[in-house]
């Protein structure tokens, strides 16, 4: 049996001003209708001989990749949350000891959630030829067919044929990214891959490596899953043991010390990592000017750019080679060979303290998301959305009155004592310091205007006195 551990624990700040570390690019739709994440879940689920996926998330995005799952019809076999980062190799080391826990047999097959995979069906052949390696109990990567001499992945250099295992090879030796002339030479030799952080491996094998290589590692995440704390589908790794594991990738904890047991499994399936505005621009489709638009564009005598606008117009005259993305709160403008660096501008994003740099203007919870519309002088405006049968923490603040008013769906509402429904139109004052709740009953999304007004309007005056979602 094969066990898909899908990881969903980056950041993706390279494609920012859309992807933040509250809400990171493996939730986004960047390609049609559906999320990176949730096309990742779909190559995988209700395959045969594939077990249900598990997935290893950040804690804070748990509500929203359940609600995704939701979403396509999913099931997962679970989302172990992760309470801090600590690269790839502690992430799959939890998902194969859950794994090795009921089937010493089984395979673990580990996917980041925020590729792009092309050719599916591929894929899958590849996964077939990768399986029977590691029945010979190999550790898998999956080597990506080069198509031109990138420099932004790192490459794996074949080997001699494995004999037992058609169509994969021993790994040569893994190799960090190039320089250009380099990538050249690697690209017409035709025996070095694009390192996809893709992995297929016995669970037993990879921690029976993970023992000899890094024991302290190991004990770590035993540690952090044996005192782990389960919450409806979220398995919750134990804090201080998890936090002191140390953090590294699978790549340089145990692949690259493996040679007797590390694989490749060679395949050109449209993959691309999506680590840049750029690589989205290879991905997309373009017009006659070699333009990729998203959303409401207009590009008068413009080559070669990305361009993408989540609200409002974005309109171009005579550029070339630029990347224009502009959200709801953000407008990011750099030419197309720059955009690696948008990481390092979203570092001092961070330090000259700019709220875009890590948070949307719409912020997601469990029971649904609220945005701001105005921000003023002791008054704040949001637009708020349940969703049907979701509700929010009965609560209180300090220095806050709000008012609300319903403009579509129905609200049932705690005031105090009190208990009111309220539908389109209506409204209600709760004064400071009054305990309250806002839930939706109905059946469609619930839109409510909240005003705030105060001495102070922070997130973080509220007292919760009990919550549906298990918040502290």
């Amino acid at each position: 049996m094969i066990y898909p551990v899908i990881l969903s624990g980056g950041s993706g700040t390279r494609l920012w001003p859309m992807s933040r570390s509250l809400y990171p690019k493996q939730l986004l739709a960047l390609f049609g209708e559906t999320s990176l994440l949730q096309q990742t879940v779909r190559r995988v689920a209700g395959q045969n001989g594939f077990a249900p996926p598990l997935i290893v998330a950040n804690e804070e995005h748990r509500f929203i990749i359940a609600e995704q799952l939701r979403e396509i019809g999913v099931e997962a076999a679970g989302l172990l949350l992760e309470p801090t980062g600590r690269n790839t190799a502690p992430a799959a080391a939890v998902a194969a000891l859950r794994v090795a826990a009921s089937d010493l047999d089984g395979q673990v097959l580990v996917m980041p959630s925020d590729h792009a995979i092309a050719d599916p069906k591929a894929f899958h052949q590849a996964i077939g030829r990768a399986a029977e390696a590691a029945k010979s109990g190999l550790l898998v990567t999956f080597g990506i067919t080069p198509d031109r001499a990138e420099t932004g992945y790192g490459y794996i250099a074949g080997g001699k044929p494995i004999a037992a295992c058609e169509g994969a090879l021993a790994v040569a030796r893994f190799i960090e990214k190039p320089e250009a002339e380099q990538a050249e030479r690697y690209v017409a030799a035709g025996d070095h891959f694009w390192n996809s952080g893709i992995f297929l491996f016995p669970a037993a094998v990879y921690l029976a490596e993970l023992e000899r290589l890094r024991p302290d590692m190991l004990a770590a995440c035993k540690k952090a899953l044996s005192k782990a704390k389960t919450d409806a589908d979220f398995i919750r790794l134990d804090k201080a043991a998890f936090t002191a594991c140390p953090s590294d990738s699978i790549d340089y904890a145990v692949m690259e010390h493996t040679a007797t047991r590390a694989a490749v499994v060679p395949v050109g399936m449209g993959w691309s990592d999506l680590g840049s505005w750029d690589a989205l621009w290879e991905m997309s489709d373009k017009d006659s000017g070699g333009n990729a638009l998203a959303g409401n564009v207009v590009a008068e005598d413009t080559r070669n750019c990305y361009l993408r606008s989540e609200n409002g117009l974005v309109a171009a005259i005579g550029v070339e080679d630029l990347v224009v993305v502009a959200t709801d709160d953000a407008v990011m403008v750099a030419p197309r060979n720059r955009t690696q660096e948008v990481k390092t501008l979203v570092g001092r994003l961070l330090k000259e303290g700019h709220d875009q740099a890590d948070a949307l203007s719409t912020v997601h919870r469990p029971w649904g998301t609220y945005r701001s519309i105005h921000n003023g002088q002791r008054v704040q405006v949001k637009h708020i959305t349940v969703k049907p049968g979701a509700k929010l923490s009965l609560q209180m603040h300090h220095h806050r009155a709000e008012h609300w008013v319903v403009v579509q769906g129905t609200a049932k509402i705690v005031r105090g004592n009190e208990e009111l429904v309220l539908t389109e139109d209506q409204s209600t004052y709760i004064p400071l310091g009054t305990a309250h709740r806002l839930e939706n009953p109905g059946k469609i999304p619930l839109h409510v205007i909240e005003v705030q007004s105060g001495s102070y309007l922070g997130e973080d005056d509220i007292v919760r006195f009990e919550d549906h979602y298990g918040r502290e």
